[in-house]
């Protein structure tokens, strides 16, 4: 089993970008934009979506996965949400690399075991629902939660979402938050400089930023103005920015 379709923009050094539940490699086009106007972007679709919308895999097995196919020497790793938490996964399995690590909207999961349980239960039924309903019904109903109510109307980015209903509702499944142990243990260890990044009015996801920065040996993060969930979606040119400066001091 091996990840398909490594997709490269712009010249520079190396920076691999992650992308959330239900994107693929080719979403957050402006973003990814601005991104490689400085650096070679590396993008690849995850588990369930995309060209590799049939494999199914833990976020362990993910991280490893990645391993096969990214480059040997150290590059910048960042991604988002669903990304941002296989980006915390392979940091944590293959830090040697890495010279940085950049997540946005990421989680280090959920500390209470019957919270974590109760999280897996509402995944497998969303992925159960996904299958009932089909991915464009699912994405009407996906992207009309208040975390995404900001993000500007873009066609572009809905045409890039991946399609795959049974994709979609195994990675869930195999690679949800409810799947994710509770990483914050492990991350005191890591000594990889972190960039952890949340929308201003993403709550949830700024105290978890302001944690996981505060829970490694070198961690920092920053908040974008005037965004959400999916920052890089409604500030792609604040939060490349924010990229691009970590990325110059490392």
């Amino acid at each position: 089993m091996s990840l398909l379709g490594v997709q490269r923009l712009g010249s520079g050094p190396t920076l691999v970008w992650l992308h959330g539940f239900t994107q693929t490699k080719d979403s957050a086009h402006q973003f990814r934009s601005i991104l490689a106007g400085t650096s070679e972007l590396l993008t690849l679709d995850l588990p369930g979506h995309g060209e590799n919308a049939s494999i199914g895999a833990s976020l362990t097995e993910t991280a490893d996965l990645l391993a096969d196919v990214l480059p040997m020497e150290p590059f910048v790793l960042g991604g988002y949400s669903y990304g941002a938490r296989v980006a915390l996964h392979f940091a944590l399995g293959h830090a040697e690399r890495l010279q940085g690590l950049v997540v946005l909207g990421a989680t280090r999961g959920i500390e209470d075991p019957a919270e974590r349980s109760e999280r897996r239960r509402r995944d497998d039924d969303l992925a159960d629902r996904i299958e009932t309903i089909g991915t464009e019904a699912f994405l009407d109903e996906w992207l009309a939660q208040p975390m995404f109510s900001s993000l500007p109307d873009d066609p572009r980015e809905r045409a890039s979402r991946s399609r795959d209903a049974g994709g979609l509702a195994n990675a869930l499944r195999r690679s949800g938050t409810g799947t994710q142990a509770w990483l914050a243990p492990e991350l005191r260890a890591l000594r990889t400089p972190t960039l952890a990044l949340a929308g201003c009015d993403d709550e949830k996801f700024s105290r978890e930023a302001a944690a996981i920065a505060d829970g490694v040996v070198f961690g920092h993060c920053a908040f974008v103005a005037d965004a959400s969930h999916a920052a890089h979606l409604e500030q792609p040119e604040r939060v490349a920015a924010l990229v691009e400066t970590f990325r110059r001091q490392l």
